[in-house]
């Protein structure tokens, strides 16, 4: 009896802990959807999907008005930035991966920039853009895989364009990077309409109009009406806007605004460039086929965690424990160090090292290398390549980005609570936000679904402000060239060239169940992107959330890693060993067992950015969706 009653008990605790776990409230609701779902940075922007969906399109439809909606709202990017996708074809059964980063331009080469007293090309002006990778993104997709006509994608994105009430976010962004903004002829003339007064910007709530923009996109249109009239299918029409963009007289406009300004791009660049359909990576986690882009982006990262995580008993450790968090906090810095190695153009010599990156033997043997007292301050990049059955050409740069690293000290961050007694100076405490900023440099997402299947996970970036708009054409310009490194001792095979993507740090996210689609997700901010996503995956996965409470649920960033973007010296963007970012909801007694094992740690309210998610509730046959509550993030289903 005692035993059947004990028994009895401990299941009652369980199914407690699991009902919380699932029904526990959240700050923003959880979206229910049985058509279609659409989520993404802006408000403005989920309507423009919903506006799709309900004049009968699709997920992909609806995922190419919201990035069209997203770039025009300046939602940190712009229409010359770059996109990225993962998507499920619900008649194929596979995911699919869409590659429309663009290309560093003709003369863009590590001497140039080094020539001209750079450390890493500039995270600002025209010498930071990559040739436009979005509207040729957008085109393929929807050409490929939508329903839609362009000018019906894009009636929504033309309705902004030609004048909306600009929302406080951007409004106040503008009006905080205007001295920068004004250095730029064009840019000023778009972003600052109230030039000379004392607030240059537009104000929250203005009606925000962009004429030149308008006129762009219109053109697009009318070269697709054009190509129907002569008889061209709507897959040739839409590419014939396309061509218009990249091949026609919107790119000699755009070449023009670019080289006046002092940019490398050329006609020649646009008319070479072009979106690339790839094989996206893969591992299986626990019966989950886990989808993300190759190793152009940080994605691989996310994966090679999962490879180590699958080998713990993650659950056992307990959510957010400090042995979880040290120990998730190691994996991660492992799978960085790769990251900040060994990713680059797989289009472009040398070849990475992905099949070993991503083997589980790999894995096992980084795994190996986790302690579990303390953290490890000098790990660096494994050797994958005998995992694959190779020798490592690339050894010696190893043994010198150590000595890279170890060179110079490393700023300890003092935690909030202490920063009155330690008397930082204004210097130190700007410095430190301006690397957590460079740190968290966002971007959006654009995560669709409907009820036929189709599952969409757009990461999109560039042409954040304050960004050069090129000429008369209202397109801002990519930064992404701040990316790429120029030293081979940092990443052999992230240098510069003409022709070459960037790697970047955007990171789209699905997820395979038992043959169908079982989540869309991605998140905004820079390096931590795979970090959020890791832990946001977790959650949904070990633990039993949500997807609301996932995207919500308090997490953590560590700064062992190089920075991809921002800063102009080594210092800048270096590694910052032990530094631990955590969210101000953990526990005390949690924060101290951490700083015995050596953590540096700081307590902010936010530690990620804005998580959007959809996922397929099998047993329903319904859509969930998440939108995190920081940010302006929101979705829409019906």
């Amino acid at each position: 009896m005692r035993r059947y009653l004990a028994c009895f008990l401990f299941v009652s605790v369980l199914f407690i802990r699991y009902s919380f776990a699932q029904y526990a409230p959240t700050q923003k609701p959880p979206l229910h959807g049985k058509n279609w779902m659409a989520i993404t940075g802006k408000p403005l922007a989920a309507t423009a999907g919903s506006i799709l969906f309900q004049q009968g399109g699709n997920a992909v439809d609806a995922a190419c008005a919201m990035l069209a909606a997203t770039c025009t709202m300046w939602d940190v990017l712009s229409w010359g930035g770059e996109t990225q996708a993962l998507l499920y074809h619900p008649k194929l059964k596979k995911v699919i991966a869409i590659n429309a980063m663009g290309v560093a331009p003709s003369g863009a080469t590590a001497s140039y920039f080094k020539e001209r007293g750079y450390t890493f090309p500039p995270e600002y002006g025209p010498l930071a853009a990559t040739t436009p990778g979005t509207p040729g993104g957008l085109c393929y997709l929807l050409a490929n895989y939508g329903t839609k006509s362009l000018r019906e994608v894009l009636a929504p994105a033309l309705e902004l364009a030609a004048g909306y009430p600009i929302e406080a976010q951007t409004a106040n962004s503008i009006e905080r990077a205007k001295e920068r903004i004004k250095q730029w002829k064009y840019s000023r003339q778009v972003l600052l309409p109230h030039l000379g007064e004392k607030r240059e910007a537009p104000y929250p709530g203005e009606i925000f109009k962009q004429e030149d923009l308008l006129n762009t996109l219109t053109k697009m249109i009318e070269a697709e009406t054009l190509a129907l009239q002569t008889g061209k299918t709507r897959k040739e029409a839409i590419m014939a806007a396309y061509d218009r963009f990249y091949k026609g007289d919107i790119a000699d406009a755009f070449v023009r605004g670019v080289q006046e300004q002092g940019g490398l791009i050329t006609k020649k660049d646009l008319e070479n460039w072009r979106p690339l359909e790839e094989e996206p990576l893969k591992i299986e986690y626990k019966g989950i086929e886990v989808y993300k882009l190759s190793q152009w982006t940080q994605g691989p990262s996310f994966l090679q965690a999962l490879r180590m995580l699958e080998e713990i008993d993650v659950k056992k450790l307990g959510y957010n424990s400090p042995q979880y968090i040290h120990t998730l906090y190691q994996v991660l810095n492992m799978t960085f160090a790769d990251r900040d190695f060994y990713y680059g153009d797989p289009y472009k010599q040398p070849i990475e090292p992905m099949a070993g990156l991503l083997s589980k033997a790999y894995a096992k043997d980084r795994l190996a290398l986790l302690d579990t007292l303390k953290n490890i301050s000098n790990i660096g990049p494994g050797d994958p390549y005998p995992y694959q059955g190779e020798v490592n050409p690339y050894k010696h740069f190893i043994e010198q980005l150590r000595f890279v690293q170890d060179s110079g000290s490393f700023r300890q961050v003092t935690p909030t609570h202490d920063q009155g007694i330690a008397l930082l100076n204004k210097a130190t405490i700007q410095n430190e936000q301006d690397y957590q900023e460079r740190l968290w440099r966002g971007t959006t997402t654009v995560e669709a679904a409907d009820k036929d299947g189709w599952f969409i996970s757009i990461t999109p970036s560039g042409g954040w402000i304050p960004a050069v708009i090129a000429g008369n054409t209202g397109v801002g310009l990519s930064q992404r060239m701040q990316s790429f490194v120029l030293d081979s001792v940092l990443n052999p095979f992230n240098i510069v060239e003409p022709g070459k993507r960037p790697r970047v740090t955007l990171t789209p996210s699905l997820a395979i169940k038992d043959g169908e689609p079982f989540m869309a997700f991605g998140v905004q901010g820079g390096d931590t992107q795979d970090q959020n996503l890791v832990q946001f995956f977790l959650n949904v996965v070990e633990f039993g959330m949500t997807v609301q409470q996932a995207a919500e649920a308090p997490n953590f960033n560590t700064n062992q890693l190089w920075l991809s973007l921002g800063g102009t010296t080594l210092q800048d963007r270096k590694p910052r060993p032990g530094q631990l970012l955590l969210n101000r909801s953990i526990p005390a007694a949690t924060i101290e067992a951490l700083k015995k094992k050596g953590y540096q740690i700081k307590t902010e309210e936010r530690t990620s950015g804005p998580i959007n998610a959809i996922l397929f509730d099998k047993r329903h046959r319904t859509l969930w969706g998440g939108s995190s509550n920081h940010g302006e993030d929101y979705g829409i289903a019906w």
